[in-house]
């Protein structure tokens, strides 16, 4: 016969006494300035947070569909959109509404991207290159909401955000309306709605740009920004610019104007409330002087800094700007650079000359290429979702000036697309951009990668 003893155990926890794991506290949602209010679609701020509409997925972030579509359906009279790529059926659903409801639309689209997926032979998508045909499979898991493999005519009509367009009777024309093969890139993302209310900044119209790709679960869209600002004057330089290209429309004369075919127009400026906006759009001659190009404006504001420039970059590859920010350290200036790693460690790439270091492209350096004597630790990447891009083009100067828009830092923004820059100065505005910087960097890979340094121990040995 067993005896069995059993003795009871009571355990007190005091506080202080694990050091158990506690949930991350989410920052407090910063004050908007009254005319230009700041958008992330990974913003980490308390209550930025929606349901992803295609995949069901609850998910931090701004929605920054969904602010479009508000802006869209607060029309009463015009909306003109300058978009490089549209896939998202909501924002063409809202389009279409309004439209039919009498106000007047009009859509500018990249030739790339300006023909139905849902039109294309098998044989095209055969000839499509690895991007674009990501970007096709894409768009089927987008329109096959009921994964058969088949595309209906119903989810076609309800699905293609450009079938939607043309089924509404909404004028597009994309870079081909001048007569010409194409521009480089019609690479604007802007939207203006009754000459009054401006959006743009990095953003795309598809699921990648903002939502996530659905061939990776793990993806949370591009890291990108949207601006939206209420101002006549800047509405008014912006429709300036759309004119341009649209010319007299679908079918007429072939009197568009993109690219290098567009005049030149210096950098223009409005004051907003407490908000000073500079504009530049390009693309500029390679005749003129770089001060007076995109690159220069940016070269300008950065020469203002006193105290800390902290970039945001999906691509960076003008030298002359990287010379600027070598200025500006030996001056004391701290300077942070976050680039996209697809770009980040290319030979052309400038975060590797503030790294100090230097790639060859076919055993020869790249011409003026000019690695950091005093080389910086803190560039780098930032780690993302599965799938995920840093799409952003901003940087913030002193914590109080914004630049951002869709030009990248290259000479293909500066001398071959259309594209739109703005530079903001407003500390409040400033102040959503240095958050959205520190929470990239937060979860940065500084410094020179190991596969960098073998890469140039590589060609040490091929070249000579």
């Amino acid at each position: 016969m067993k005896l069995y003893h059993y003795l009871t155990i009571t355990l007190i926890f005091l506080p202080g006494c694990l050091n158990l794991p506690q949930p991350e506290k989410l920052p407090l949602p910063l004050p908007q300035s009254p005319n230009v209010q700041v958008y992330f679609n990974h913003n980490q701020s308390q209550g930025a947070k929606y349901t992803e509409p295609y995949r069901n997925l609850e998910r931090e972030g701004d929605d920054l569909e969904e602010i479009i579509v508000t802006a869209i359906n607060s029309a009463n009279y015009t909306i003109d959109v300058a978009v490089q790529e549209f896939r998202l059926p909501k924002i063409a659903q809202a389009l279409a509404k309004k439209h039919r409801a009498g106000v007047k639309v009009r859509v500018i689209l990249e030739n790339s991207y300006s023909r139905p997926y849902s039109i294309f032979k098998e044989r095209e998508i055969d000839k499509l290159e690895q991007t674009k045909r990501r970007r096709y499979h894409e768009f089927i898991a987008l329109v096959d909401t009921n994964q058969d493999g088949n595309l209906s005519t119903d989810e076609i009509n309800q699905g293609d955000a450009l079938v939607i367009l043309r089924n509404a009777g909404i004028p597009i024309i994309d870079d081909t309306a001048d007569g010409s093969k194409d521009s480089d890139l019609m690479h604007h993302k802007f939207v203006i709605i009754d000459e009054e209310i401006l959006l743009t900044g990095s953003v795309n119209f598809t699921t990648s740009g903002i939502h996530g790709d659905f061939k990776s679960p793990e993806s949370r869209g591009n890291a990108n920004n949207l601006v939206q600002i209420k101002s006549r004057s800047l509405a008014k330089l912006f429709g300036s610019e759309f004119n341009f290209m649209w010319g007299d429309g679908p079918g007429g004369k072939l009197d568009s104007k993109f690219g290098k075919n567009k005049p030149w127009r210096q950098p223009q400026q409005v004051i907003i409330g407490d908000s000073k906006i500079t504009v530049n759009f390009a693309p500029t001659s390679p005749k003129t002087d770089w001060e007076f190009t995109g690159n220069g404006v940016i070269g300008s504001i950065l020469k203002e800094a006193d105290k800390s420039v902290n970039m945001a970059l999906f691509v960076f590859s003008d030298q002359k700007l990287g010379d600027i920010l070598q200025t500006l350290h030996h001056r004391g200036v701290k300077v942070r650079a976050l680039i996209d790693k697809s770009f980040a460690y290319r030979y052309y790439s400038e975060g590797l000359d503030m790294l100090g270091v230097a790639l060859r492209n076919k055993c020869k350096y790249e011409a003026d290429n000019h690695p950091w004597e005093v080389p910086i630790n803190t560039v780098g990447v930032s780690r993302l979702p599965k799938g995920d891009k840093l799409h952003h083009k901003f940087a913030v100067i002193d914590d109080k000036i914004v630049i951002t828009g869709s030009h990248n830092w290259s000479a293909s923004a500066n001398y071959n697309n259309d594209e739109a820059l703005l530079v903001i100065e407003n500390p409040t505005v400033a102040a959503h951009f240095s958050r959205e910087f520190a929470r990239l960097y937060s979860k940065a890979v500084l410094g020179v990668p190991i596969a960098v340094q073998n890469k140039m121990s590589k060609q040490e040995k091929e070249c000579f």
